[in-house]
């Protein structure tokens, strides 16, 4: 879950209500319009509370429904592709995957925004969000929560969390001969977390994947992070199940006890607090680790964009909706109720965020800084062929990934990825 921007919450409602007002019956339409909002199943119920105070905000504007998707992203994805895929008109607003925005886009199954609707997003969000949810220089969602890893350690077991990967393996190392707590927690399985971990190395090291053009374009960097991830899953600072890890599993490891450090979202911090008190108590957080010393990391930046479908029957309504959905209030919300970072800056200034979020400030500075995946149609496959290629991580051979990975992005840009 991925991982803002303070626009004053009356400018919001006066321009949420300008374009409400502007959208007003539209399609002649006569009463409420009945609009269907697919989002993730988030379980604390903060988009089902939101979604019914924007509807009663709306003065009889709309009504939005809140419609679950799978749980697992590869899941949601597939059920919109197939039904926008054949023009549902009943999909009015979407809470998109940042890794979306290219497809979604090319395909025509999201809307742009445009025009005071698009300055309304912009204003007081952060800039990485907003570069997710734009695509060939369109804006096509509006960025509603974000994301980002930090790591999390075991100040019992480590008196200054490490700067960078070599000095977290060093000290796991040292820990492990004085029979102490040692493991990294990772997300080595074949899945878009492994994508993930090597996305943020290679930008880390400063690599990119695809350039504007779309060319591969791997190098150095890209040994170096799968040299990272070989002598991590090789040796000992790696759990016996990490190359079936996911983010739950690394978190459970961690709260286990037998761990010294883990690279996860902050979702594990309220978690060891409930299920894991004693590690809780010795638990700390700080910065990804880097590649390089004195070079900070650019960790991938994940959360949802919403968008609006690309043949929704109330266009207008959905616009009003998707900008209620995310303003001020109901960002905070997400925030405090479900542990979903904001996109909206003045909200990370915000003194009743600091005391379930005292990581607030590292989020939002690792944000600023933050990488993006490979913003492509392709991405779906663009990504399978990386954590294929990374698959099972301690049998990496980093000499020859940057020509075995590249080949095989190509083939995967080559497909189309659309379905």
């Amino acid at each position: 879950m991925t991982r803002r921007r303070g626009v004053v919450a009356t400018s919001l409602a006066v321009l949420a209500a300008g374009l409400v007002v502007a959208g007003c019956g539209g399609g002649g339409n006569k009463g409420a319009a009945n609009l269907n909002f697919y989002i993730f199943p988030e379980p604390s119920g903060s988009f089902e509370k939101a979604a019914k105070t924007c509807s009663q905000q709306s003065n009889g504007r709309y009504t939005i429904t809140v419609n679950t998707l799978p749980s697992d992203a590869d899941g949601q994805r597939q059920q919109l592709v197939r039904r926008l895929s054949a023009h549902d008109s009943s999909i009015d607003i979407i809470g998109m995957d940042v890794v979306w925005t290219a497809e979604f886009a090319t395909a025509g199954w999201i809307k742009p925004w445009t025009g005071a609707r698009a300055a309304q997003v912009t204003q007081g969000t952060l800039p990485v969000p907003i570069k997710t949810a734009t695509y060939k220089g369109r804006l096509w969602g509006a960025p509603a929560n974000s994301n980002t890893q930090l790591l999390w350690y075991r100040k019992d077991l480590v008196k200054t969390p490490p700067k960078t990967w070599a000095q977290m393996l060093a000290m796991s190392a040292a820990l492990a001969k004085q029979n102490k707590p040692h493991i990294i927690e990772v997300q080595g399985r074949q899945y878009e977390g492994l994508t993930v971990w090597f996305n943020s190395l290679n930008a880390s090291a400063g690599g990119t994947i695809i350039g504007p053009t779309g060319n591969v374009t791997l190098g150095p960097p890209a040994t170096r992070a799968a040299t990272i991830m070989k002598t991590l899953a090789s040796g000992p600072a790696a759990d016996p199940g990490l190359s079936q890890a996911q983010e739950d599993q690394a978190r459970l490891g961690f709260e286990s006890g037998n761990a010294a450090f883990e690279v996860n979202y902050p979702f594990v911090w309220p978690s060891a607090q409930e299920n894991a008190p004693k590690i809780f108590k010795n638990m700390g957080f700080a910065p990804w680790p880097g590649v390089d010393p004195g070079k900070p990391a650019r960790v991938t930046i994940g959360g949802i964009n919403f968008g609006v479908g690309g043949y929704t029957k109330h266009p207008a309504e959905a616009f009003a909706a998707a900008s209620c959905l995310r303003n001020t209030a109901n960002q905070k919300l997400y925030a405090l109720k479900g542990g979903l970072p904001p996109t909206l800056n003045a909200l990370y200034d915000d003194p009743s965020l600091a005391k379930p979020y005292p990581f607030k400030d590292l989020i939002r500075q690792q944000l600023n800084s933050a990488s993006v995946r490979p913003q492509s149609a392709a991405y779906s496959d663009i990504s399978l062929a990386i954590s294929k290629g990374l698959t099972p991580p301690d049998a990496i051979n980093p000499k020859t990934i940057v020509s075995s990975l590249s080949d095989q992005i190509k083939k995967a840009q080559d497909s189309g990825a659309l379905l």
